[in-house]
């Protein structure tokens, strides 16, 4: 929803989004974690005559790894979070750092904030799309020669302010290793591990 793709497509404990990418042509959501769900799911992917991929938020991510791998799936080695958090309780008065500015645009039901630098270059970004009281944000990001200066606070507050303002109030996420200490620090809440497989490259 906030990459700004075509509505989900429910599956028996799942959704499916066409993403159309060449590393990932599909991506299948688990909405339940139980070993039956994942099989039919996991066989799903595995089978897949383009690389999709199999998405699991878990409180139980071992045990979620081991099916997955177990079905053929080749899982990707890298820690994610699925987070939520109140919008009402997060701060959007954040001002961007001198020789900065912040901009916000609007696509649909999808927002698009950009921080730039003085000189135009594209400093951090980010995006959230809504849907009805639910707020989804995605893409966060900082470029290397603009870290540490704050300019993730003020993506995340600029968003969070449009977000609000369209009405949400439930602020969801999933966090990479480099986002969560941010996220957390403004007041995110760990949910669940999200565990990722992929149709294997040999298909």
């Amino acid at each position: 929803m906030a990459m700004g793709l075509a509505d989900a497509v429910e599956s028996p404990g799942g959704l499916r989004v066409e993403i159309g990418t060449p590393e990932r042509h599909a991506e299948v959501i688990a909405l339940r974690s139980d070993p039956p769900t994942l099989r039919r799911l996991a066989d799903e992917v595995v089978t897949a005559r383009r690389i999709s991929w199999l998405t699991v938020p878990t409180t139980r991510p071992a045990e979620a790894l081991a099916e997955l791998r177990e079905r053929g799936l080749d899982v990707l080695d890298r820690p994610e979070w699925l987070m939520t958090t109140d919008l009402h309780d997060q701060s959007t008065a954040v001002a961007a750092p001198e020789g900065y500015a912040v901009r916000t645009t609007r696509d649909g039901a999808v927002a698009r904030a950009e921080v730039r630098y003085a000189s135009g270059a594209l400093a951090a970004r980010g995006t959230i799309a809504v849907r009805g009281t639910d707020a989804v944000a995605h893409g966060i990001a900082t470029d290397a020669a603009h870290r540490r200066r704050g300019l993730g606070r003020v993506v995340m507050g600029a968003l969070t302010r449009e977000a609000t303002r369209r009405g949400a109030s439930a602020g969801l996420l999933v966090s990479s290793a480099d986002g969560r200490h941010l996220y957390r620090s403004l007041g995110w809440t760990e949910r669940a591990s999200v565990v990722i497989g992929r149709t294997p490259a040999r298909r």
